[in-house]
């Protein structure tokens, strides 16, 4: 299976973070590293403006941290975008656009047992990014599906560049967005948006997967034709254990849960302990055995990983390191409790 499971660990890619060097020994003390995305060190480092590169139509103001589209700009651009839809160079990550991307390929990584990227999703950089009328450019007919296609080419790119570093690599796409968008207000309607997410996902090469932190609609994420969701637990787990059907199907057919169980804000963390974060997650996991699924199977096919990713806490980064080390000793503990190579 090209994503391991047995409860080894892994996390979300944005960190708190602006010395690299730092937060790429962060990223690899756990089993499943990543390359991270640093907001804090530059504006280019943010996921969003990582994903807009090259993007036709996209106006980034770096003084002022904004991004924004124009559809002048984008019929004035798109031709030149089109002429050069075969080449990968335009669908990866430039090092202007993220340093550590590039740190991270250079390193010998062939020994992990895997290796894992990302990219905003299309439905989150969509409702995020607006055109001169503040309408957000996901609303927009013309523009909505050279946005899947581009992002879908741009996820394919990077997870070609991962695989030259390790047979296991795979894609969080990184989805925020999902938990607003089948609400009345999302002004996208739920019939289209399931169909855009389900050919974008037939665009993607495998392994690919769903990475939020948000509450969505499970069932539907949980039917969607991917291989990996990680998901936050600690603050949904009364509400993903309801959906015990949609999950056994998931694990059924081969998909991987990455549960994010570990708090790294400030508050909740100091409240929790090894102990409190062990008994949620076996409480939680013993609602979906009594409904029917296996423990074997879903212990095979799980991670575990810290809860949010987190740029607010004073410390900065500390406590979010301390997640880490945390996500690593529950690892660690439940490995052994179960008997896990």
């Amino acid at each position: 299976m090209p994503i391991p499971g047995n409860l080894l660990t892994t996390a979300m890619a944005v960190m708190p973070h602006t010395d690299i060097d730092r937060a790429l020994e962060t990223a690899l003390s756990l089993d499943i590293p990543f390359w991270p995305q640093l907001p804090r060190l530059n504006y280019h480092e943010d996921m969003y403006v990582q994903a807009a590169e090259h993007f036709p139509g996209i106006i980034l103001n770096l003084e002022k941290k904004t991004l924004r589209f124009s559809m002048e700009k984008f019929m004035a651009e798109f031709d030149e975008v089109m002429s050069n839809f075969d080449s990968a160079e335009i669908f990866d990550i430039s090092k202007t656009y993220s340093a550590v991307y590039h740190r991270f390929l250079a390193l010998d990584l062939s020994d992990r047992k895997a290796i894992r990227g990302q990219l905003e999703g299309p439905i989150s950089f969509g409702f995020n990014v607006v055109d001169e009328n503040d309408r957000p450019i996901l609303f927009d007919d013309t523009v909505r599906p050279f946005l899947f296609e581009f992002m879908a080419r741009r996820v394919n790119v990077q997870l070609a560049r991962l695989l030259e570093k390790n047979d296991n690599a795979f894609m969080y796409i990184d989805e925020p967005g999902l938990q607003f968008l089948f609400s009345a207000m999302s002004g996208f309607g739920d019939v289209q948006a399931k169909s855009d997410l389900e050919l974008f996902f037939s665009m993607i090469d495998r392994p690919r997967g769903i990475h939020l932190c948000g509450n969505p609609d499970w069932d539907f994420l949980l039917n969607l034709d991917m291989d990996i969701l990680s998901l936050d637990l600690y603050t949904n787990h009364d509400v993903f254990a309801s959906y015990a059907p949609a999950v056994k199907r998931f694990l059924d057919r081969g998909g991987v849960l990455s549960w994010g169980i570990v708090p790294t804000n400030v508050e909740p963390f100091e409240k929790e302990s090894l102990d409190s974060l062990e008994a949620l997650l076996e409480e939680t996991w013993g609602r979906l055995y009594k409904k029917g699924i296996d423990r074997e199977l879903l212990l095979s096919r799980s991670l575990i990983s810290p809860a949010t990713c987190c740029l607010v806490n004073p410390d900065i980064e500390k406590t979010v390191e301390k997640g880490f080390e945390v996500t690593r000793k529950l690892s660690a503990r439940m490995r052994e409790k179960y008997g896990l190579a």
